[in-house]
């Protein structure tokens, strides 16, 4: 053999991978198309990386397998990987909910795993194309446009189709099903959701305008921020809940949350009746919003308004229904959601159990976190049980 391991795969999870396997005194090179290592690291997070969140747990991941990543998780935390950071000397803060980002630069992080691997051994081949993977006695043989590398292991860190303009594929997917593994249906996921032209027509001068909301639909609720955009709707609550959203379904908007919006209207209807209706929205609502949703109201004064219209109002602030006609796409996608199904792997070593020493981990794996450093997370936890393992 050429060597013990090759990781497809220069990402988070791959030299996350790599330099614990190295450490344990394995031969290991990755192979990465792209012509730097950690191309999603680079521009996550604004350039600064949310590497993880101080409250991840198993029930910040969707799978079609819920308990699946509790082993990974468990035994590689958000701790473990602050204290990799810190031991760098790489400054982070926390952003809003537990999300964690460098000071500076998200090229902080690569460094640091780069070095990782340096310091394993590894041997880190960028701009090498691979072009298949084959059984080849008790190994594998992995072929490029140059040679054909003979391992025992390999394991793919290739992660899944979101953000194709980076070079993203869904050749883990590809490999898997070669050796006859199933793959859970694939979908972009935290990305951006669309309108039909009718919809959108009405909310365009609402473009670029950000307000708190609550969105939900029949599996689950965020409370985060709402963007509207030119061409529908995205922002974190947004990004969050197109992971649980499917094509057809609709959601419901709360642009008040925590608040009876209809109770404080009829409220101010007895208390302030002579009140305007955009003015009673300025004090719950950015104005722009309030003036797109009082142009359609044909009454100057609370007092004026039928209880129907009161009703009608508190319901396009705090329960707009609108059915999304789809999202943006892989294009705009976060990570993807789906992909290896987990039932084909060791939650413990994420070795293929029909495939001794094929390995999947990372993003190609059923395994998608929330927004917010959970998938980071997750890169490292199931990069570090592979390696341990391998």
């Amino acid at each position: 053999m050429d060597y013990d391991v090759v990781i497809i795969g220069a990402g988070a999870a791959g030299m996350m991978c790599g330099a614990v396997a190295g450490r344990r005194g394995k031969s290991v090179v990755l192979l990465d198309h792209a012509k730097k290592p950690g191309e999603k690291i680079r521009i996550s997070g604004g350039g600064r990386c949310n590497f993880t969140n101080l409250y991840c747990g198993p029930e910040n991941f969707i799978s079609e397998n819920e308990h699946f990543a509790k082993s990974a998780l468990a035994r590689y935390t958000q701790w473990d990987f602050i204290a990799l950071v810190e031991k760098y000397g790489i400054r982070w803060h926390e952003k809003t909910k537990g999300q964690l980002f460098c000071d500076n630069s998200s090229q902080q992080i690569i460094d640091m795993l780069v070095k990782e691997c340096e310091n394993a051994g590894n041997e880190l081949r960028l701009g090498t194309e691979v072009m298949g993977v084959e059984k080849l006695g008790d190994g594998f043989a992995v072929t490029t446009p140059t040679q054909t590398i003979a391992c025992a292991n390999v394991v793919m860190a290739c992660g899944g189709p979101s953000i194709p303009k980076m070079g993203a594929t869904g050749f883990g997917y590809k490999i898997a099903e070669q050796f006859g593994l199933n793959i859970v249906r694939t979908e972009p996921a935290l990305v951006p959701l669309t309108f039909t032209d009718q919809l959108k027509e009405p909310i365009a001068a609402l473009s670029g305008m950000s307000v708190d909301a609550r969105i939900t639909n029949d599996r689950a609720t965020f409370d985060e921020a709402l963007l509207f955009t030119h061409r529908g709707l995205s922002g974190p609550a947004v990004l969050q809940i197109s992971s649980y959203w499917r094509s057809g379904e609709a959601i419901t908007v709360d642009m008040n949350p925590g608040r009876d919006t209809l109770t404080e209207l009829r409220e101010a209807k007895d208390t302030t009746p002579k009140l305007s209706p955009e003015k009673w929205l300025n004090s719950h609502i950015p104005a722009r919003l309030a003036a797109h949703l009082a142009q359609d109201i044909n009454y100057t004064r609370l007092a004026d308004m039928p209880d129907r219209e009161i009703q009608n109002l508190a319901l396009q602030v705090s329960a707009w229904h609108i059915r999304p006609a789809g999202t943006e796409g892989y294009r705009k996608a976060e990570v993807t959601r789906g992909g290896v199904d987990t039932d084909e792997l060791s939650s413990k070593t994420m070795e293929a159990k029909s495939v001794s020493g094929l390995y999947f981990i990372g993003e190609v794996v059923d395994v998608t976190g929330h927004l917010g450093g959970h998938n980071f997370q997750w890169a490292w936890a199931s990069g570090v049980a592979c390696g341990e393992a391998i």
